[in-house]
């Protein structure tokens, strides 16, 4: 097969776009964003120890916050992923004395504010304790895609074959934390899919996270730091661009990904990210391709063959 062409790239890409829009206009988004909601947003330095202790974290909130806001209980004997609250105290300290009609600030004779005693609210950082709702059981959360995909893929063995020699860390299976259907580790120099899915979502996830391997090193060696949710959609984008090449068709499960990880119905980090798509789309789809075989050659063979079969013919005689 040929190279797969730049506009068969684009008309897949726009399909991608295309498919969350409409599901950006369902009922079903909506109920989505109204769960969502809920969920407490995090500083980037919180974010940063969540994401060390819990790599795979999705939703998280804290014991109370699962219990009455979404009816989820977290499970027995699961560890909190700890960070930072903010929390108020009264403290004694010398403040300006006000008077008690007006409530404003009372000088003396030197033009100085009158002191005394009382107490100021003073805020300190205090460790606190959430969960990710892998640690939680309970009434499902709303929503917008399937959670996996199903389905057998023809020359699977082949594809995943081509895809191992394709990627940059090495392939395992193995366990993989939480809901995540697999995880890229540069750190531990490897790739890791968990076992026991469908063909369809193995092949699927592999791509994905190649596409994590090939393109989001660790953010002390990239020169500019990508956010989590811009890695998550190049990641899912180049996934289904490849899959939908093949005519393995991963919509029920991608365009929810690539939704829940966009920021607005613009679809800007898809936009932004199209041409580095493209490219690694293109790369891996020529990966996964079967060598093109040379008719030419294979002719320019065939005559040498016939002469050759025949002088050894003319010296049995």
């Amino acid at each position: 097969m040929p190279p797969v062409s730049d506009e068969r790239l684009t008309e897949l890409t726009e399909r991608l776009e295309n498919g969350i829009k409409d599901l950006y206009a369902s009922g079903r988004y909506a109920d989505y964003l109204a769960a969502m909601s809920k969920f407490h947003h995090y500083s980037y330095s919180n974010a940063l120890l969540i994401l060390f202790q819990c790599p795979t974290a999705t939703r998280v909130a804290g014991y109370k916050v699962w219990k009455t806001e979404f009816e989820r209980q977290v499970k027995r004997g699961e560890h909190g992923i700890m960070i930072f609250a903010p929390s108020q105290h009264k403290r004694a300290a010398m403040v300006e004395k006000k008077d008690p009609a007006t409530g404003k600030t009372l000088y003396g004779s030197d033009g100085k504010p009158l002191m005394e005693p009382g107490f100021v609210l003073a805020t300190r950082f205090v460790p606190v304790y959430v969960f990710d709702v892998s640690q939680t059981e309970g009434r499902e959360l709303p929503n917008i895609g399937v959670s996996e995909l199903s389905g057998e893929v023809t020359g699977y063995e082949d594809i995943s074959a081509r895809l191992s020699a394709l990627s940059p860390l090495p392939i395992m299976f193995g366990a993989v934390p939480g809901t995540a259907k697999g995880y890229a580790s540069h750190m531990e120099g490897r790739i890791v899919i968990k076992p026991g899915m469908s063909q369809v979502q193995t092949l699927k996830t592999m791509i994905h996270e190649i596409a994590h391997g090939k393109l989001h090193p660790p953010d002390f060696l990239a020169d500019h730091p990508k956010q989590r949710h811009e890695k998550e959609v190049e990641a899912e984008s180049v996934a289904y661009v490849v899959c939908q090449h093949f005519g393995i068709d991963t919509s029920d499960y991608s365009f929810g990904y690539v939704a829940g990880w966009s920021r607005g119905r613009e679809l800007n980090e898809l936009k932004a990210s199209l041409d580095i798509i493209h490219s690694t789309a293109g790369e891996i789809i020529d990966a996964i391709q079967p060598p093109q075989r040379n008719p030419e050659q294979e002719l320019s063979q065939a005559p040498q063959n016939n002469h050759h079969r025949k002088s050894k013919k003319a010296k049995r005689k």
